[in-house]
């Protein structure tokens, strides 16, 4: 009897190994050619799950979102049973930033997909849905700081919640260029969040 094969794991794995070649080299450097190499399985059947390489980008760019969604619900999850605005910041944060090679994975290849993005409208959506959306989250805890008195009422929601995301974008790239450490952008992070939830 034939083999079944999980479709939904094998877009995974094609969409690892186009992670493992873009952290490496770039996505210039990644043909549909060297991800099947990669990824273990012939040409012909990564065209079937992909009839182009933007195609696998998105796919692989939405796997790395689910799994950073997934990771950040983990960690806030084993804070307390109901954890403060601050603490769900911090941990989203925490996640976002580089500090492990599995997030310095996804950031390269997050990097890698913006500088395609840029001229390349079709490429766009990932960027046009999700930064509204993770500014909505970010926003959401301020509100509910503001509420709890641990935010200044005269502190925008909105605005706070896309510096907070420039801040972390910044010292992402910061820290994948080795200008300052993981170490240092989490102290930074924390700082400026200090300096948010001080009524």
């Amino acid at each position: 009897m034939p083999k079944r094969v999980d479709h939904e794991e094998r877009r995974r794995k094609i969409a690892e190994a186009l992670w493992r070649i873009a952290s490496e080299r770039g996505l210039d450097g990644a043909s549909l050619r060297d991800v099947a190499a990669e990824a273990g399985i012939s040409l012909g059947q990564l065209q079937h799950y992909f009839s182009s390489k933007d195609e696998m980008l998105v796919f692989a760019l939405d796997h790395i979102s689910a799994l950073a969604a997934r990771r950040i619900g983990e960690r806030v999850h084993a804070l307390a049973e109901t954890p403060a605005p601050r603490d769900i910041l911090r941990e989203s944060a925490v996640e976002m930033l580089p500090l492990d090679d599995s997030s310095r994975t996804g950031n390269l290849v997050q990097i890698a997909y913006f500088v395609r993005a840029v001229h390349d409208e079709r490429l766009r959506r990932h960027a046009k849905e999700g930064i509204p959306a993770l500014r909505g989250l970010f926003a959401h805890q301020i509100r509910d700081g503001i509420a709890r008195g641990e935010v200044a009422a005269d502190r925008d929601p909105d605005t706070e919640a896309m510096l907070l995301i420039a801040l972390i974008d910044g010292l992402t790239n910061y820290t994948l260029l080795e200008v300052v450490s993981g170490a240092e952008a989490l102290r930074l992070v924390d700082a400026h969040l200090e300096g948010l939830f001080t009524a």
